[in-house]
């Protein structure tokens, strides 16, 4: 099986860097191809998501959330084109957090931070394991993504929808 793998946390600050490229071409043989410096890899070869876990873990120095999720979930979600309709432009980000884990409870959507009037972040569906939403460029939309988790009470990575259509365009290669 191909799977899609989230690291949670790394090269953000100065805590907790590593080389993304270093590691996915130290397991080339699972291949595993990286995709931008914040931890987001495709892996191509047929391996078992406990084998690709414990092969990731022992390549970081430090320890940190590893989400692993099915390619055919990340493909699935691209093709709902789940942003059709909402807003977009150089001043909003699309965005999706990969959770540990599906949530327990649903949440009223569109849930907007800090309000509805004036929303800086704007989460527009839950999709499984995934968070789709909107952020406003401005500094203080960076720290209402980091409320996603206690919000949702799980942990999550954030990427921007550009990194996830790069990866469907990765794995649509095969």
């Amino acid at each position: 099986m191909r799977w899609v793998v989230f690291l949670r946390g790394v090269n953000v600050g100065k805590a907790n860097r590593c080389q993304p490229a270093v590691i996915a071409s130290q397991l080339s043989r699972l291949g595993v191809i990286n995709i931008g410096a914040v931890g987001t890899f495709v892996v191509r070869e047929d391996v078992s998501e406990s084998a690709l876990r414990t092969a990731i873990a022992k390549k970081l120095p430090f320890k940190c959330e590893i989400m692993i999720c099915p390619a055919r979930d990340i493909i699935k979600l691209a093709a709902k084109n789940p942003f059709t309709g909402q807003p977009s432009g150089e001043k909003i980000t699309r965005f999706v957090s990969v959770l540990a884990k599906s949530l327990p409870l649903p949440l009223n959507l569109p849930h907007c931070l800090p309000s509805p009037d004036d929303w800086l972040l704007k989460i527009i569906a839950i999709q499984g394991r995934f968070v789709l939403g909107l952020y406003r460029r401005h500094m203080k939309a960076i720290g209402y993504l980091g409320k996603i988790e206690k919000l949702l009470g799980v942990p999550a990575t954030t990427r921007s929808w550009n990194t996830m259509q790069k990866v469907v365009e990765i794995l649509s290669q095969d």
